[in-house]
């Protein structure tokens, strides 16, 4: 006759519940394998401006984003303690944004150089002077490389309308102090900046909260 063997209590367990999980092994004699080592993930190191890659970057289309884009590399360059610049051909700096505030916290300098919405001025002669005097800080500051990253925000405007001359700009970017990454925005940017610049991005309006529904500008998004 066949004898029946015993259960043990976690075989009973488990033949009650067939979704437990199983019996843990047996410990085993003897040393314990040794744990693997924790990889420390340490931030990559910036190189010395002789040995970096200077880049010229582009940011230009239709659609909204093209400075909020070049304000997330200034916080990101500011974090790897480059030294961040930003000249703002359009912004006046009678009207303070958002970012204005936050650059004062971070130590970062950004410098309005416009007079506001200046593209529906009637008086060219004076919309051209004032893109030259800011044109003539932006060239001091590429000869100087007084800054690791620049951005140049709202070029395009004062290339498309005459007050900067396109291939002096360019020539200047080409000249700028080794190793300096330079970022370009704004809406129509031109060919030649285009054929020039080393990464380019455009941005494409898909919807907008105030065509659709005539929502305004929002304070923390736009200001």
């Amino acid at each position: 006759a066949l004898t029946a063997t015993p259960m043990s209590d976690t075989a009973r367990d488990t033949a009650r519940d067939p979704l437990a999980p199983p019996a843990p092994a047996p410990a085993r004699a003897g040393r314990r394998a040794p744990a693997p080592k924790r990889k420390q993930v340490a931030l990559a190191r910036v190189p010395p401006r002789e040995q970096r890659h200077g880049l010229l970057l582009v940011h230009t289309g239709g659609g909204k984003g093209k400075t909020t884009a070049a304000l997330g590399i200034l916080l990101r360059a500011a974090g790897r303690d480059l030294r961040v610049g930003m000249f703002q051909f359009i912004k006046s700096a009678d009207t303070p944004q958002g970012e204005h505030v936050a650059a004062a916290r971070l130590g970062v300098e950004i410098v309005p150089l416009g007079d506001g919405f200046t593209w529906l001025s009637t008086d060219v002669a004076a919309d051209r002077a004032l893109a030259e005097q800011g044109w003539a800080r932006v060239q001091a500051a590429l000869d100087a490389g007084t800054f690791d990253v620049l951005i140049l925000d709202e070029l395009t405007y004062c290339l498309n309308y005459g007050w900067l001359d396109t291939a002096r700009v360019l020539d200047a970017l080409a000249g700028r102090a080794r190793g300096t990454h330079v970022v370009v925005t704004g809406r129509d940017a031109p060919a030649a900046l285009v054929a020039a610049a080393d990464l380019v991005t455009e941005m494409r309006l898909v919807k907008h909260p105030y065509h659709e529904q005539g929502i305004g500008a929002q304070p923390g998004l736009e200001l």
